[in-house]
C-alpha cells in the first residue's frame, strides 16, 4: 500500500500536475500532450529506476546482514559501495572516454574490489565480526581515494561526481531502466539459491559445516550476488545511502519468526518503497531544485533503522519469554502419586529406592 500510494504521488505531482485519474491514459494511450510526455518519458522511468534501485539494495543488504550475521553488515560498511563508485567516478576525473555501456562493468569490478579486498585483508576464515570491521576501514579508504579525484576533478565535474556520490534519479530515462535488465536475469536465480544457504548460516560455521555448506565458500558466494545486485544500480543511480541497513531490518520487524527464505521478498519491496517514498520530497521539496535521494534515504533511514533495531530486540526477548513461560492461568498436569507427569521423578543412577528396601 505504501508502495503504491508513494507510485501515484510520484506519477502526479510536480510542474505540471497530472491528476491521479489520468494517469492511465497518459501513460497506456500516448498521449502527446506535455503532460503526457513528461509521465511517459520522465516520471516512469524514474519511478522504475527508483523500485528496481531499491529492491536491489534491499536484498543486498538481507544477504549482507545474514551471510555475516550481523546486523550492521550493509553495503556501505564493507567497501561494496564506496568501490562501485570508485570504478565510475575515476574515468570520469582522469578524462577517459568510455561508452555509458561500460559503467555498470567499471561499477562492478570496483565493488569486487572493495568486497575482496575486506575479505583479503580480514581473512576469509575468521569471525564475520573481523569482516565488518575490516570492511569499515577499506571503505573508509575508498573513500578517501574518492576525496583525492574530487580534489583532482574541475568544477564541473566536481559538481557531477559531487551529485553522483549522494545517490541522484535525476535525468535518468528508458535506457538506464534497460540497462540493468541483464543484470537481474543473472541475480534473481542466484537469490533463489541462495536464500535456504543464508537460513543455515544464522546457525553458525560449525553448524553450517555439520550440516553440509561450507561456510566460506558461501559466504564468499553471498558477497558475489551482492556485488551483482549492488554495483549497477551503484553505476546508475550512485550509493543510495542505507537501503540496504534499514530495508532488511522492517522485513525482520513485520515478522520476527520468518526466516531468510520469506524475509528476501519483503526486504526487496522495502527496499523498493524506502527509495520511491525518498525521491518524492527529493524532487518536490526545494523544487525547482532537485535534492538527492541517498540525502533522504540517509536522513530517514538511520535514525529509523536504530529504532526498528531496538524495538526488534525487545520483541524478540518477549517472544522468548513467552515461549518458555507457560501462560497465565493454565492448567497444570497433576498425576496420581505426585504432580509429575508420568509420575514421580526416577532416583539417580546409583541410589536405593523404596523397593530396593522392601
Amino acid at each position: 500500500m505504501l508502495l503504491a500510494v508513494s507510485s501515484v504521488c510520484a506519477l502526479s505531482l510536480g510542474t505540471p500536475y497530472v491528476p491521479p485519474h489520468r494517469l492511465a491514459a497518459a501513460v497506456l494511450e500516448g498521449d502527446t500532450t506535455l503532460a503526457g510526455i513528461v509521465v511517459s518519458e520522465l516520471r516512469v522511468p524514474r519511478l522504475l529506476l527508483a523500485s528496481v534501485a531499491g529492491a536491489c539494495l534491499g536484498a543486498a543488504g538481507l544477504v549482507l546482514q545474514e551471510a555475516l550475521r550481523n546486523p550492521l553488515a550493509v553495503p556501505e560498511m564493507l567497501g561494496v559501495s564506496s568501490g562501485a563508485a570508485l570504478g565510475v567516478a575515476a574515468p570520469l576525473v582522469l578524462a577517459f572516454s568510455l561508452p555509458a555501456a561500460v559503467q555498470p562493468l567499471l561499477a562492478v569490478g570496483g565493488a569486487a574490489l572493495g568486497g575482496g579486498l575486506t575479505l583479503l585483508v580480514a581473512g576469509i576464515g575468521r569471525s564475520p565480526s573481523a569482516v565488518l570491521l575490516t570492511g569499515a576501514a577499506v571503505a573508509a579508504a575508498l573513500q578517501a581515494a574518492l576525496l583525492v579525484l574530487m580534489v583532482m576533478a574541475d568544477q564541473l565535474d566536481l559538481q557531477l561526481i559531487y551529485r553522483y556520490l549522494l545517490g541522484s534519479l535525476s535525468a535518468r530515462t528508458w535506457d538506464d531502466v534497460t540497462g540493468l535488465w541483464p543484470w537481474l536475469l543473472v541475480a534473481a536465480p542466484s537469490l533463489v539459491l541462495c536464500a535456504p544457504v543464508l537460513s543455515v548460516l544464522r546457525l553458525g560455521d560449525e553448524d553450517a559445516e555439520a550440516l553440509g555448506v561450507r561456510a566460506q565458500r558461501a559466504r564468499l558466494a553471498a558477497l558475489a550476488i551482492a556485488v551483482v545486485l549492488i554495483a549497477p544500480v551503484t553505476a546508475v543511480c550512485g550509493p543510495v545511502a542505507w537501503v540496504g541497513f534499514l530495508a532488511p531490518h522492517l522485513s525482520r520487524w513485520f515478522a520476527p519468526a520468518a526466516g531468510a527464505v520469506r524475509w528476501l521478498p519483503w526486504s526487496a519491496a522495502w527496499g523498493a518503497a524506502v527509495v520511491v517514498v525518498a525521491d518524492v520530497p527529493a524532487r518536490l521539496a526545494l523544487a525547482p531544485v532537485e535534492t538527492p535521494a541517498g540525502a533522504w534515504t540517509a536522513l530517514l533511514g538511520v535514525p529509523a533503522g536504530v529504532a526498528l533495531m531496538r524495538s526488534g530486540g525487545r520483541r524478540g526477548a518477549a517472544a522468548r519469554r513467552t515461549t518458555a513461560a507457560p501462560p497465565a492461568g493454565a492448567a497444570q498436569p497433576v498425576h496420581r502419586g505426585g504432580p509429575w507427569p508420568g509420575g514421580p521423578p526416577s532416583p539417580p543412577l546409583g541410589t536405593t529406592g523404596p523397593e530396593d528396601v522392601r
